[in-house]
C-alpha cells in the first residue's frame, strides 16, 4: 500500500507491506527496511527497528495521531491517494492533475472519456489490486484530456491513469 504521509512539517510517501507483524516500508526516496511492530498494550506498541527496541505511545488526534519515541512526540497524518478529499489538492483551481495508480494493478473499468467534463470526487478509473477494486477520482473540476491506460491493462505503481485539465 502507499500513503502520503505528514510528520510533523515533513511531507512524504510512504509504501508499506505487511508480513504479519511484519512491516517493509519505504519512506520517500530513502532505502526499504524492515520492522517487527507489536501492539503490547491498547495504545503502546513494541517496535524492532535495524535491531534497536523502541516503544511507541500512540494517541488518536484531529485528523492525525501523536506518536511518541523515546520522550520525542510526532504528528503524524495519513492520507490514502484512493480516497477523495477536499482538503486535498486544489478542487476548484486550474491546472493540471494526474491521477496517479497508488499500487501496482489491473484495470477493471473506464468511469469517464477523453473530453468530459468531471467534477471534485468523480469516479475516474476502477483498479483491481490485492482481490479489491478501488475507484481513483478526481481531485478537482475539470476536463478528461488522457486516459492513457485500457480496461483489462496492467499498472505499475506511480502509472498515470488519466489527466485533467
Amino acid at each position: 500500500m502507499t500513503f502520503d504521509v505528514q510528520i510533523d512539517d515533513a511531507h512524504a510517501r510512504l509504501e508499506v507491506q505487511q508480513e504479519g507483524d511484519r512491516y517493509r516500508f519505504r519512506l520517500g526516496d530513502h532505502p526499504e527496511r524492515l520492522a517487527q511492530l507489536a501492539e503490547v498494550e491498547p495504545g503502546i506498541y513494541a517496535v524492532l527497528l535495524d535491531g534497536r527496541s523502541y516503544e511507541a505511545h500512540a494517541e488518536t488526534g484531529a485528523g492525525c495521531a501523536w506518536i511518541t519515541i523515546r520522550g520525542r512526540r510526532f504528528r503524524v497524518a495519513v492520507t490514502d491517494p484512493r480516497r477523495w478529499s477536499a482538503m486535498r489538492g486544489d478542487a476548484h483551481g486550474g491546472g493540471r492533475e494526474e491521477i496517479i495508480a497508488p499500487m501496482p494493478g489491473k484495470i477493471v473499468r473506464l468511469l469517464v472519456t477523453p473530453g468530459q467534463a468531471v467534477e471534485a470526487g468523480q469516479g475516474i478509473v476502477v483498479m483491481e489490486a490485492m482481490k479489491m477494486q478501488n475507484e481513483m477520482k478526481a481531485n478537482r473540476t475539470g476536463r478528461v484530456t488522457a486516459i492513457p491506460v485500457h480496461v483489462g491493462e496492467t499498472v505499475g505503481a506511480g502509472a498515470i491513469l488519466a489527466t485533467i485539465e
